[in-house]
């Protein structure tokens, strides 16, 4: 069983956590930004939990709006489990908040709260292939780069929970990739998605947002929009463009999309909520940059 906590960050359904009970307790799976840790607690209350009931956190990698209040369930005695690439920066989040902080200015506590260190003894960091038996059930961590380079997507039994690397989705409706920098890489983002197809799980669960259980038609989806993603913001970087001038062009082309496949203005919201668009013109920016470069 698989319980669906809905963060509301800045509306509903836009960042979910997930709890699957155990013999060792629930075990968490993404805890949202700091900023929303009331709503998380208030998640839990309401499936019979208190914050210190939870000992086992699975973070598919270290973004704000998927770990940004990991140290607070760590500080309650919950265990974190990261990927290698992140367990340095759960340790000491300094640069990273600072990185944030320098993007967001005045609106950083707002949206994402605090972040605290994690004492080294309760950061596990997790090689690709690791399974862990946790209250009689095993998760497996499947590094999957492409988001980031710090990605894991959690299988259990025929289910994956995916973080980032299935995209957003909401309410069953289309499909998009968040493309924020630095580590945009569209050749290993389609190569993670082949990772996880070939351990054929019959549903995901999605960070931004909720189940699918469509699943083959979801990742074929993903890759043709982040082939078309791509392809788009290719020219403007060829032509020198700064992402500031490009990004109000891509923000009507995406929502374009979005409202050709039926989404409403409510959902549009929703998706611009859990994906903005000068992130994924940043990042794709970045990565038509890095490649240039000869750096994959």
């Amino acid at each position: 069983m698989v319980h669906l906590i809905d963060l509301n960050f800045q509306l509903p359904k836009t960042i979910a956590s997930f709890v699957v009970p155990s013999d060792a307790g629930p075990i968490l799976i993404e805890t949202g930004p700091h900023s929303v840790f009331p709503i998380l607690e208030k998640g839990l209350a309401d499936l019979g939990y208190k914050v210190s009931d939870i000992k086992h956190v699975l973070l598919s990698h270290i973004h704000f709006d998927h770990a940004g209040a990991a140290w607070a369930l760590a500080e309650a005695g919950a265990t974190i489990y990261v990927h290698p690439r992140g367990w340095k920066h759960m340790h000491d989040p300094s640069r990273l908040y600072e990185s944030a902080k320098r993007i967001y200015q005045d609106k950083m506590e707002e949206l994402w709260g605090e972040m605290h260190a994690i004492p080294a003894e309760q950061l596990m960091a997790i090689e690709d292939g690791i399974t862990l038996n946790l209250g009689g059930h095993e998760f497996t961590a499947l590094h999957t780069p492409g988001h980031a380079n710090h990605h894991i997507a959690w299988k259990w039994n025929d289910t994956v929970f995916t973080g980032d690397v299935a995209g957003c989705r909401i309410e069953g409706g289309p499909i998009v990739p968040p493309c924020p920098p630095p580590d945009i890489n569209l050749e290993a983002w389609e190569a993670s998605i082949d990772r996880i197809l070939s351990h054929e799980p019959q549903r995901l669960f999605l960070t931004h947002f909720g189940e699918v259980t469509d699943v083959a038609d979801h990742f074929a989806q993903l890759k043709e929009i982040l082939k078309d993603w791509g392809a788009w913001i290719k020219p403007h970087w060829e032509a020198g463009k700064s992402a500031g001038e490009i990004t109000s062009a891509f923000q009507a082309y995406a929502d374009a999309q979005l409202a050709e496949q039926g989404a409403d203005a409510v959902s549009i919201a929703r998706y611009n909520a859990a994906n903005p668009a000068w992130m994924s013109v940043a990042g794709l920016m970045r990565y038509w940059q890095k490649k240039s470069e000869g750096a994959f």
